[in-house]
């Protein structure tokens, strides 16, 4: 029944989000419990890592975080098990992401704060290496790079359902991770070595959506969320710590 729900519910996205208009939510979505994260006007429920206001600038109806004077575009609200979907399209030489189960916003041993959440590589490239288009950033690499060119429109879809992540590039599955797999630093399930030194096993199941900044154009636009269980907005108090 959950598979056949979670089928439907990824239907839903396919065949109603072309119907809509930009940043909106069609009749259908709303129905189905789609939450809409971006106005297309302004950066409301949009905040910098270190909680105040974000200088990122909307530009044609999409955020620009390469305009942010920090490194992150971080949305307020805090989610666990959810769908998110989003259009983006990059410029030359973009070098950026999308971050999910981001937690805490503070820096833990020195690192910056984009260490603590998985990371889907964006980028200006065409190869299928752990930090091309559709990777989780040095943990996993995608099958197959299906960005189209610069100035394009490209959907993504990351669906972060318990210990497992999926992201879906123009309709095309190109990276699935086992967060269950991840228990040692520095470690992949293969033996080869990432440079995260913690255990992503032990990560937070819940956290904060983050548009990063990677110092050259990319543009977000359309951001959706749908939960996947009844608690999907994450409770601090019952979350892990990182290790």
């Amino acid at each position: 029944m959950k598979r056949l729900l979670f089928a439907m519910v990824t239907c839903a996205l396919v065949v109603h989000a072309q119907d809509a208009p930009d940043n909106a939510l069609t009749a259908d979505e709303k129905e189905a419990g789609w939450v809409l994260l971006f106005n297309g006007k302004d950066l409301t429920g949009w905040m910098a890592e270190d909680e105040t206001p974000s200088t990122a600038k909307v530009e044609d109806g999409a955020i620009n975080p390469s305009t942010a004077s920090s490194p992150l575009v971080v949305y307020k609200e805090y989610y666990g098990d959810y769908i998110l979907s989003l259009d983006f399209k990059i410029g030359a030489g973009c070098d950026a992401g999308v971050l999910v189960r981001l937690f805490p916003l503070t820096s833990v041993r020195d690192n910056p704060v984009s260490w603590n959440g998985l990371e889907v590589a964006i980028a200006d490239s065409t190869g299928t290496d752990y930090t091309d288009t559709g990777a989780i950033h040095d943990l996993v690499a995608p099958t197959a790079n299906a960005m189209k060119p610069v100035g394009e429109w490209n959907r993504m879809v990351v669906t972060c359902n318990r210990n497992l992540i999926t992201v879906e590039l123009n309709g095309q599955t190109v990276s699935n991770m086992n967060l269950d797999d991840f228990k040692e630093p520095n470690r992949r399930p293969d033996g080869s070595e990432h440079g995260y030194d913690k255990s992503w096993y032990t990560h937070s199941r819940q956290g904060y959506i983050a548009l990063q900044n990677g110092g050259s154009p990319c543009w977000f636009k359309n951001i959706k969320l749908m939960p996947l269980n009844a608690d999907a907005r994450g409770r601090r108090e019952s979350d892990r710590i990182i290790k």
